[in-house]
């Protein structure tokens, strides 16, 4: 279905509604990238105030995580189902309320109840409003501006977390409970006058009432095992046992999805090399950043003594690079393709991570930590909007939520696995005469595996370029023996199929060859 909103877009004039359509949903992408980041720095003061030990405050991280990670799938196909506007309002009102509660409370349970639903409405506004956007505006360059100014107000929202994190906790860890609630309630206002109306998806074969319970417990779980296992251990009895229940039932769910009329996910769309490089590299993208997050933090604040606001400050050159770039992203799309900008982002990262390697017990700020910091930025940039835009492109509109729901969940649980290896490995080499040389040093097996990480997306992303190169190759070929492919007709025939191959390579389409497109549709 097409929105009315979509006519001005068409045409290239952005009307002042479309303006604040697009302003509701990134209000909302901020707020849940925000929460994400913002508790970590205040964990201690909360802890201090309502007498919680460490094991319990993790779960003030993790209770978010688990319910945005664990209920995506569902919620990208209740977007679909139920209509995207209803679906995004109803989340984006108990987000509000979660907030206000969270920062009320003076329970340690209840704040951690209040963190999972917001968590789990999270779940339900990130699809539902990414696929809000890919149906209101067309594909290409339009769509492209839009999700890049989307995204990078989810990537300033995770990284201005820090900062404001860090100033609020010095007056009180409430507000940073309490400051996405007034957020919520404006953006749900204004949702309420400027989003566009969407039926419901009449023809969809009824309700995967199977699939949406074995998908969301298989994601629960997964989540749940990766979190806990760093304390409990990795070879316990327990969390073997976890990961063994985990893919019985992932299997079964591939078995539902695969008879079902109409399934929870279309495993069709996972034939696509595009949109399995787009869920991957989103996996390692945010896996890789969220460990470089957590040992920095580490770094600066255990070891260096710096406080919440300065370690938050030395953050914000990477947050200012990602929200200026905001605006350009899109017309940088249009001229290189999703392929090669995610694969130069991918390069930066990897480059930021190592040199970070070089920290020392008394580092110099502008020599040592901000060139990793203006690198990452400019990757995070780069990476994240074009990972969106890849994902989403020719995808048909009522499958919208659901591809936006698998590439939040690639992101959630990218993010939940990687940190816990990076936690594990730093436990392992953690030193029992724990000096800061010592302790620094058991700090850079985890930097070398968030490198990896990094090393692995780029490799990801450059076998999308290798196969563009082929079919480049392979319709010049085929241009070239045709029969009638001499002179001026020969010339217009070998330049419309470079035109057509040349489009694959830039993103402007996720269906890389003739067998895709046939894929991207069963």
């Amino acid at each position: 279905m097409t929105s009315p909103l979509t006519a001005p877009a068409s045409e290239g004039r952005w009307t002042p509604r479309l303006w604040g359509t697009l302003l509701v949903l990134c209000a909302a992408m901020f707020l849940d990238a925000l929460d994400v980041s913002m508790v970590g720095v205040a964990l201690p003061s909360i802890g201090a105030d309502l007498g919680l030990s460490t094991s319990t405050l993790q779960w003030i991280v993790s209770g978010y995580i688990l319910g945005y990670g664990g209920l995506l799938l569902l919620g990208g196909r209740t977007a679909d189902l139920l209509g995207r506007r209803q679906v995004f309002l109803i989340a984006l009102g108990v987000f509000a309320l979660a907030s206000l509660l969270g920062g009320l409370v003076d329970s340690g349970p209840l704040l951690i109840a209040s963190r999972f639903i917001k968590g789990l409405s999270a779940a339900f506004t990130a699809p539902a409003g990414l696929s809000i956007i890919t149906t209101t505006f067309p594909e290409g360059p339009l769509r492209n501006r839009a999700l890049s100014i989307y995204t990078t107000c989810a990537a300033t929202g995770f990284s201005m977390g820090l900062v404001l994190s860090g100033l609020l906790t010095e007056a009180s860890w409430r507000l940073t409970m309490l400051l996405p609630a007034p957020i919520a309630l404006i953006a749900l206002a204004a949702g309420l006058k400027l989003l566009p109306r969407t039926a419901r998806e009449k023809d969809h074969n009824g309700y995967d009432i199977p699939g949406a319970v074995l998908g969301t417990a298989s994601m629960l779980l997964l989540v749940f095992t990766v979190v806990q296992a760093p304390e409990v251990g990795w070879a316990s009895a327990r969390t073997l046992l976890s990961f063994l229940a985990v893919a019985a039932l992932l299997t079964v769910f591939v078995l539902v999805e695969r008879r079902s009329p109409g399934p929870l996910v279309r495993l069709g769309v996972l034939r696509s090399g595009t949109q399995v490089r787009a869920q991957l590299g989103a996996m390692a993208f945010f896996g890789s950043y969220v460990g470089f997050q957590f040992l920095v933090t580490l770094y600066m604040q255990s070891l260096l003594g710096w406080s919440a606001l300065h370690t938050a400050l030395a953050f914000l050159p990477a947050g200012a690079l990602v929200a200026l770039s905001a605006t350009k992203m899109g017309a940088i799309v249009d001229r290189f393709g999703t392929q090669r900008l995610i694969a130069a982002g991918f390069a930066l990262m990897v480059v930021g991570y190592a040199l970070f390697l070089r920290i020392d017990l008394d580092p110099v700020y502008a020599a040592v930590i901000l060139p990793s910091m203006l690198l990452i930025g400019a990757a995070c940039a780069l990476v994240f909007p074009s990972l969106n835009i890849q994902a989403t492109n020719g995808v048909e509109d009522h499958e919208q939520g659901m591809v936006s729901g698998l590439l939040n969940t690639s992101v959630q649980v990218g993010g939940a696995i990687f940190l816990a290896i990076v936690t594990a490995v730093v436990t392992a080499g953690a030193p029992e005469n724990a000096t800061p040389q010592a302790v620094l040093d058991s700090y850079r097996p985890g930097l070398v595996v968030v490198t990896a990480v990094a090393a692995a997306g780029l490799l990801i992303t450059l076998t999308g370029l290798r196969t563009a190169r082929r079919s480049r190759a392979s319709a010049s070929i085929v241009v070239t023996k045709s029969p009638g492919s001499t002179g001026a007709a020969g010339a217009a025939g070998a330049a419309g199929a470079a035109g057509a191959t040349d489009s694959q390579s830039t993103g402007s389409t996720v269906k890389e060859t003739e067998a895709e497109r046939v894929a991207v549709r069963d």
